[in-house]
């Protein structure tokens, strides 16, 4: 009996999808987060009460996110094909895992908090924890998540121009979206939406190339 000859996987093209539901489930957690924490929210512990289903529902479509998030990784590396660059492959994969495991502690530490809601002995003890894990969240996706994730799109666009694997306009809105989150990201949480709307543009685009969504005629 004759074995098979081994043969290259080839990526699905409906894999380019993955950048779409990363967009709206992540879209979604990162909103309902920032209702639970509204701008400018008292320290304290209230958020985790007015907030507590909010939170809930963050920490179950979060998991979901993230394996959207590394499929999306997946096909953008798969597209680059022969013009892969090893060092800007290196930044981009590692700034997009970093930004990915940093949302997930993130809303671990809202969810994680949220959950003692139940447990309280100590009122005022909770109340400080509280208010740590405010602070903790607040800066770990608005000061180094969101920076980490102006990197991986700024790695994206370099890449993009230098091969012209995507549309040069894109690279140029990437680069300056990204230098707005590099500069801007503590002003407001509300900037965090601006990564998923990204996602959503650039999956879109892959669904056109792999010929996925209608293009419009010439």
């Amino acid at each position: 009996m004759t074995a098979k000859a081994p043969h290259r996987l080839s990526t699905p093209r409906a894999a380019a999808l993955a950048g779409v539901l990363f967009a709206l489930l992540f879209g979604t957690v990162l909103v309902l987060v920032r209702l639970a924490l509204p701008e400018g929210a008292e320290p304290g512990s209230q958020w985790l009460i007015a907030g507590d289903t909010n939170l809930r529902v963050a920490a179950i479509l979060m998991p979901f996110a993230g394996i959207a998030f590394l499929w999306f990784i997946g096909v953008v590396r798969d597209g680059f094909g022969a013009y892969e660059d090893k060092f800007f492959s290196t930044v981009f994969i590692g700034s997009g895992l970093l930004y990915l495991a940093m949302m997930f502690v993130a809303v671990g530490v809202g969810a994680g908090l949220e959950a003692t809601n139940s447990l309280i002995v100590d009122p005022d003890a909770h109340a400080e924890v509280a208010t740590f894990g405010q602070m903790f969240l607040l800066s770990v996706s608005k000061t180094y998540a969101l920076r980490m994730g102006a990197v991986f799109m700024i790695s994206l666009a370099t890449i993009w121009l230098r091969t012209g694997l995507m549309p040069r306009w894109l690279s140029v809105t990437t680069y300056v979206l990204a230098l707005g989150l590099i500069l801007a990201s503590d002003i407001t949480m509300w900037l965090t939406l601006a990564f998923p709307a990204w996602v959503l543009v650039v999956s879109v685009l892959l669904l056109a190339r792999a010929g996925l969504v209608a293009r419009e005629p010439r």
